[in-house]
């Protein structure tokens, strides 16, 4: 009996951890607490595919936000070296800075799309393991005697 409850204190216990995670803008909640990216990279490692899409829409983010500091560089400077000198303004570097930006847009809008899958394999995880109906309770008799079974 006492193994029992223990098993059955320990089954609890694990369906009370897992907690989902919500996404609210660019912020991560769990239980109204914000979590930082490591804290929901640390959660996602007990789901493989889960991280990967994060770390997929994380690696998007950083790329598009490097184009998107390219463009504007590129363009403020060639803006500049218009105003200060004799050169016509819209030069090369301008529609070099204007490719960047529109590269960056693309990549930007796959960003948030990745990492919320993410969080929904996560989640959807989580509501899989601990759903009632793959908890089984059984009383089984054999030669050595009765007892009961719990299987999930």
């Amino acid at each position: 009996m006492k193994k029992l409850i223990v098993l059955l204190t320990l089954f609890a216990c694990s369906i009370i951890s897992a907690q989902e995670i919500t996404m609210q803008g660019k912020r991560y909640f769990v239980n109204g607490q914000q979590l930082s990216t490591r804290e929901v990279k640390e959660k996602l490692s007990s789901n493989a595919e889960a991280l990967r899409l994060f770390k997929k829409g994380k690696s998007k983010s950083s790329t598009g936000g490097m184009f998107i500091g390219l463009g504007i560089a590129f363009t403020a400077a060639d803006l500049v070296k218009g105003l200060v000198s004799d050169e016509k303004y819209p030069g090369p570097a301008t529609y070099i800075g204007a490719g960047f930006l529109t590269i960056s847009v693309p990549i930007l809008i796959g960003k948030n799309k990745r990492m919320k899958e993410g969080i929904d394999m996560y989640n959807n995880g989580l509501k899989s393991t601990g759903d009632a109906e793959e908890v089984e309770l059984n009383m089984i008799s054999n030669q050595n005697g009765c007892g009961i079974q719990l299987r999930f």
